[in-house]
């Protein structure tokens, strides 16, 4: 859940990690720090607690030398604090280490180092590392790393610099992203291309149980057993503009006004109007095997979660294949029933989040047939599973997902209408979708022009300690993601619940200083969301409805663009995703950033 950049050429090194951590902000830390090798020989190293900012006033303006390697943390052994920010070195300051993900054995690889004489300077897991590989006898830098991670039970994306080998920095995954940067007579590694970008677009994505050697002129990929890999670098499509703000306040901001360009590629090339279907190329898999398919299981973490929700009931609509989601993080440790007719889905917004990537490995170990939705080309769950969709949001640098959110969405309306037209969905049906599909461009952008109504709103239901959000059946997901992002960014306690289950337990919440967010589209159940309102304003609660018109038991009514009953939870959650970040902005929360979160889960 952190970041590591490294550079290794003739440029002066400490701005281009500098440079790099700051593109790394996004995926949350709480410290950092940066060591370089000194022009006289040995390292000179500087860390600090709290943002990259912080780091770079320490950084000395004599701070010379053309390798380094860089790391932002957020903590899991120990405080954040100055000594346990990373990179580590040993005693003897000839190793030094950066570390993303667990050390599962470190306590007893701690004792055993201790009983041998080491003195540890931090309480991290990440240290032991540090001093496994100064303790090696081995006459390479590659063997003394190998023969730390052969003892190293858990995850870890690292990279290491040795005193004694100062031509060259040595990188390794298991669990954790590791990317190369392949420049001109110089080389970078990170832990995500946005520290890259800058840079170049040459890259190599580092599979789990892999190593490289990063010299100057050259790098060469091999397995953790010392066998050689094949490694070609691949174009990253993103540019370094995408990862600037572009004149917004905020990223989030910049992403939630970015969404109507982003469903427009998510589309693009991809409608087949002849037989009322769509082109996805990426699944490899042909009718009838589409056919064969009993039942699908769509798994994600948070937000991918809620769209995996929404994903399955397009999928049951549509296709008319049973079909549900699940956290993956619960559904890899229950032992589950794998039926060889089941398509399994992982989704997931960076492809690495550590959960759903073990719960694809499971998976494929049972021979299952698992796709991916993911918005990075070249991830590990890109990498790892029989096909999938990319979903072609962009960049998206805010923690919170809001683009990336709409869409996987969109990518699963496109998956269901696939399925469904080679299934039963008539010609007619496939027509009417398609509409929909080219009609959600501008209706997110009719939503977008009202911000500056949902603004006041927000300004009114800032004051709230707790919110309640309902909806029904495709409104249910649209809360609920609705509820977890007014919780993610302004810190306000909020709780989702399907509207039919009020009487079950929650009307007890309601209360006048409890408001409620009713998610009523205009659809078959309008009748019985209206009664739920009913039943929260006899009880003096205060009701912010979004709907497809005015809603007369609601205090305020946010109108939303009306679309096919399918597509509508695609429009209904873009005005809460502003409701969220205004009500946040009102708080003076730190939006980008919120506390204890990060980007990119790549440990459990």
């Amino acid at each position: 859940m952190c970041g590591i950049v490294g550079y290794i050429g003739k440029r002066d090194v400490a701005p281009l990690l500098l440079e790099g951590l700051q593109r790394l902000e996004y995926r949350g830390y709480d410290s950092a720090g940066i060591v370089i090798a000194g022009k006289s020989g040995g390292f000179k190293a500087v860390k600090a607690k709290g943002r990259v900012r912080e780091l770079e006033a320490r950084v000395p303006k004599r701070f010379a030398g053309t390798t380094g390697i860089a790391h932002t943390r957020w903590a899991t052994h120990g405080a954040p604090s100055d000594v346990n920010a990373h990179p580590h070195l040993d005693t003897e300051g000839k190793v030094a280490v950066v570390h993303n993900g667990i050390v599962d054995n470190a306590s007893e690889l701690r004792a055993k180092l201790e009983a041998d004489g080491a003195v540890f300077a931090s309480e991290t897991d990440s240290e032991v590392i540090t001093h496994l590989i100064a303790r090696s006898q081995a006459a390479s830098l590659e063997e003394k790393v190998r023969e730390a991670l052969r003892v190293i039970e858990g995850t870890y994306g690292i990279a290491v610099m040795h005193a004694d080998f100062p031509d060259r920095i040595v990188a390794a995954r298991n669990g954790s992203p590791v990317v190369l940067g392949i420049g001109e007579k110089e080389m970078f590694v990170a832990s995500d291309v946005a520290a890259l970008i800058s840079h170049t677009r040459q890259v190599v994505t580092l599979d789990d149980g892999e190593m490289a050697t990063l010299k100057a002129d050259d790098f060469r990929t091999y397995t953790t057993s010392g066998t050689r890999t094949t490694a070609t670098p691949e174009t990253v499509e993103w540019e370094a503009a995408s990862y600037d703000m572009g004149g917004h306040d905020t990223y989030m901001h910049k992403e939630i006004c970015e969404q109507p360009d982003a469903v427009d590629r998510v589309l693009r090339g991809r409608i087949d109007d002849k037989f009322s279907t769509v082109h996805l190329g990426g699944l490899n898999l042909d009718a009838r095997e589409a056919r064969g398919i009993r039942r699908v299981k769509i798994l994600g973490c948070g937000t991918s979660y809620h769209a995996g929700m929404i994903g399955a009931s397009l999928v049951e609509g549509l296709a008319r294949i049973p079909a549900d989601s699940e956290p993956a993080s619960e559904f890899r440790y229950r032992n589950p029933v794998v039926d060889p007719d089941t398509l399994y889905i992982a989704v997931s917004q960076s492809g690495e989040t550590y959960d759903v990537l073990a719960a694809v490995q499971e998976l494929k170990r049972k021979g299952a047939r698992v796709l991916g939705v993911v918005n990075v080309v070249g991830s590990a769950i890109a990498r790892e599973t029989d096909g999938g969709v990319y979903v072609h949001a962009g960049p998206e640098v805010c923690v919170v997902s809001t683009k990336c959110f709409t869409n996987t969405v969109v990518a699963f309306a496109l998956l269901a209408l696939h399925l469904g037209r080679i299934r039963d969905l008539s010609v007619a049906d496939g027509k009417r979708i398609i509409e929909g599909l080219r009609a959600l461009p501008e209706q997110i952008q009719e939503i977008l022009a009202q911000e500056e109504d949902i603004k006041k709103l927000a300004a009114e239901y800032a004051e709230a300690k707790s919110m309640m959000f309902i909806g029904r059946v495709r409104g249910y997901p649209v809360a609920l993601e609705a509820s977890l992002k007014l919780k993610e960014i302004s810190y306000i306690h909020a709780e989702a619940y399907p509207a039919s289950e009020l009487k079950h337990g929650p009307l007890a919440l309601i209360e006048p200083a409890m408001p409620t967010v009713a998610i009523v589209p205009d659809d078959s159940l309008l009748e019985k969301n209206r009664a739920a309102m009913e039943e929260i304003k006899a009880r003096s609660g205060r009701i912010l409805a979004v709907a497809h018109r005015e809603q007369e038991k609601a205090d305020h009514t946010i109108l939303v663009p009306k679309n096919e009953d399918e597509l509508d939870p695609i429009l209904m959650g873009i005005p809460l995703q502003l409701l969220a970040y205004h009500t946040a902005l009102a708080l003076g929360r730190d939006i980008d950033k919120p506390r204890n979160l990060a980007k990119s889960v790549t440990v459990e």
